[in-house]
């Protein structure tokens, strides 16, 4: 075979269609404010082995924000989390915690109930919302927002309920847990904290007037339910998402936007980071 001939047949194996494995997660939805306020739903989550992708065409990716925290009382909902996307493939944002007599909203994953129905989360991509529960006098602690692995669990009378459980993924080269849904919260006076879902799910102080936490960012977490008696508190925030998009290290993007973070894994991959908005060409 002449060099000329092979050098032509190089450039064509370099440029043939990439196969691209790749992780969508969506923004958490945030805890409400309520006796013991509901818990958010973990981002959507959507992970694929292996898509086709065309030479030439860019690709928009779009990293949805976490829902954000509220703050006041006694009953205040959360809010959603945004959607994420890349390619034909859409994560839907995690639901909202709910609010004393409302429903955990639907979403990636649902959120968690304070006395009523629970969220329910998007087939393939997330769980529901775990249920409040109440004494029907004193206290009402909100049960946990759901996550991508589990549902969340639902309140007792010493505790909110428990996130749901992320899934875990070594797209990255580690593995690393994503889209844990958030803890309700707790008005009992003698309750105890809970813990968020692993995978960022935020938790709850375990307190009457205790704040919740947020979901860690880029992981699409659920933000913890805060506890109102008579002061001011203030809810989780959900966790931003985020894409991830991992291909053989001979592939190389001719153009990206977005400022993705490039790793390789032992020349055998190179790994697109995306924590923001962007968009990608092969």
């Amino acid at each position: 075979m002449s060099g000329a001939t092979m050098t032509m047949v190089n450039n064509v194996r370099k440029r043939a269609p990439p196969n691209v494995e790749y992780l969508v997660v969506a923004g958490g939805g945030s805890g409400s404010i309520g006796g013991g306020g509901g818990g958010g739903g973990a981002g959507g989550l959507i992970y694929s082995s292996s898509v086709t992708v065309t030479l030439g065409i860019t690709y928009s990716i779009v990293v949805g924000a976490g829902g954000v925290g509220v703050t006041g009382g006694p009953d205040i909902n959360g809010t959603a989390g945004q959607n994420s996307s890349f390619a034909n493939s859409t994560a839907i944002g995690g639901g909202q915690g709910a609010r004393q007599g409302f429903a955990g909203q639907n979403g990636g994953s649902g959120g968690g109930g304070y006395n009523g129905t629970v969220g329910a989360g998007t087939y393939s991509q997330g769980n529901s919302g775990g249920a409040g529960t109440s004494d029907g006098a004193t206290f009402t602690n909100g049960g946990g927002g759901g996550g991508a692995g589990s549902s969340g669990l639902a309140a007792i009378t010493t505790q909110g309920g428990q996130g749901g459980a992320g899934l875990a993924f070594t797209i990255s080269g580690t593995s690393t847990y994503y889209a844990g849904g958030g803890a309700g919260g707790c008005q009992n006076s003698g309750g105890t904290a809970q813990v968020g879902g692993v995978g960022g799910g935020g938790g709850n102080q375990g307190a009457p007037n205790s704040n919740g936490l947020p979901g860690t960012q880029n992981t699409g977490g659920g933000g913890g339910g805060g506890s109102y008696t008579n002061g001011a508190v203030t809810s989780g925030s959900g966790g931003s998402g985020v894409v991830i998009l991992r291909v053989p290290y001979a592939v190389t993007a001719s153009a990206t936007t977005g400022s993705p973070v490039v790793t390789t894994i032992d020349t055998t991959y190179r790994v697109y980071k995306f924590t923001s908005s962007g968009s990608i060409t092969f």
